[in-house]
């Protein structure tokens, strides 16, 4: 594949959003950029910016959508006697990337998020459910915005001569704010801490390892596979009682794009992803596993000749998620990005 076309292809499905700045669900944007960031051997600079809009609106459980009843009469941990009815979470990140690549064997990427979200709940309720519980004067508010935690990644794709398979690793770093810096600002919890899952950083050090490749089946289409790993390996909320580690995550990818035109180029894919767990006394151990997958088709267009826009929107094809989290009806990603 020639250079223009592996350039627009590495930016195609750029997406930086934070995998571990999803807030109380196994959700997000799973867009991989992973693979598309090694698509290209050329040697040089590239700088990204871009948004991604979430709206997490829905309360589902399993595979179905739940109802704020079922959150209190049958909750995930019968324990508490009730269960706490979240109304909707709004994320937004803008994300800076800069790319460097000093030949086509090497390939490090700094992923910047700025993280803005909004989020609502009508707070623990006990059993029985009355309506009286989300009623408007039982909703509670809260408002994160700050540096989110940052990410380096190293890809290596020398293990061929024709340079399409890599491996990846990297380290997520604690820069954002985390634990108990945010509280609500109104209703019944105003005062108390934003739940740890929510703020915009986890407090932990985080290493990812991942695997891609990515082939020609065509004259006109080009496909990539792409798989990766994260998980927390230090974390500074670690006192007895004070406690937050984020959960593993995975994530499969698989693409297809269509090259006939260099200055646009559709694409769709299938981002697949799997969390299990947050750990800790501040974490919500029963709401935060699952396994969603997303169909995400997108574009992108060639401004100039080393400046491309792109877009994407994620849409939901099946989720199973332990006890009650709020979704995503879909996500949507635009970007920027030029070549230096």
């Amino acid at each position: 594949m020639n250079t223009s076309i592996n350039r627009l292809g590495a930016v195609v499905c750029l997406s930086m959003a934070p995998m571990t700045s999803w807030a109380c669900a196994t959700c997000g944007c799973t867009i991989n950029s992973d693979a598309a960031m090694g698509y290209s051997a050329t040697t040089g600079w590239r700088v990204n910016l871009e948004y991604t809009y979430i709206d997490q609106d829905e309360l589902r459980v399993g595979t179905h959508t739940a109802t704020p009843a079922e959150v209190v009469n049958n909750p995930s941990n019968p324990a508490l006697g009730g269960g706490e009815i979240e109304k909707d979470t709004i994320n937004r990140y803008l994300t800076l990337g800069v790319n460097y690549r000093p030949n086509a064997d090497w390939n490090l990427n700094l992923l910047v998020p700025y993280v803005s979200r909004s989020h609502t709940t009508y707070g623990t309720q006990l059993q029985p459910y009355t309506a009286a519980e989300t009623a408007p004067d039982q909703i509670s508010g809260a408002r994160v915005s700050n540096l989110g935690d940052v990410k380096l990644l190293g890809n290596y794709q020398g293990l061929l001569p024709t340079h399409n398979l890599g491996l990846q690793l990297g380290v997520k770093l604690p820069t954002g704010r985390y634990g108990t810096a945010v509280d609500f600002y109104n209703g019944p919890n105003a005062g108390s801490p934003l739940d740890a899952s929510l703020q915009a950083g986890t407090g932990s050090t985080d290493v990812i390892v991942g695997t891609y490749y990515y082939q020609a089946v065509s004259q006109n289409f080009d496909i990539f596979v792409n798989g990766q790993f994260q998980s927390a390996v230090a974390h500074k909320q670690d006192q007895a009682g004070n406690d937050f580690r984020p959960g593993n995550s995975s994530t499969f990818s698989v693409g297809l794009r269509y090259e006939a035109h260099a200055q646009w180029i559709p694409q769709v894919q299938l981002n697949v992803l799997h969390k299990s767990p947050d750990q800790g006394a501040l974490a919500d151990t029963t709401d935060t596993v699952g396994t969603v997958a997303y169909l995400s088709p997108g574009l992108t267009v060639q401004l100039e000749h080393t400046l491309h826009a792109y877009g994407l929107v994620q849409v939901p094809v099946y989720s199973n998620l332990d006890g009650y989290q709020l979704f995503p009806h879909w996500t949507a990603t635009v970007g920027l990005s030029y070549a230096l």
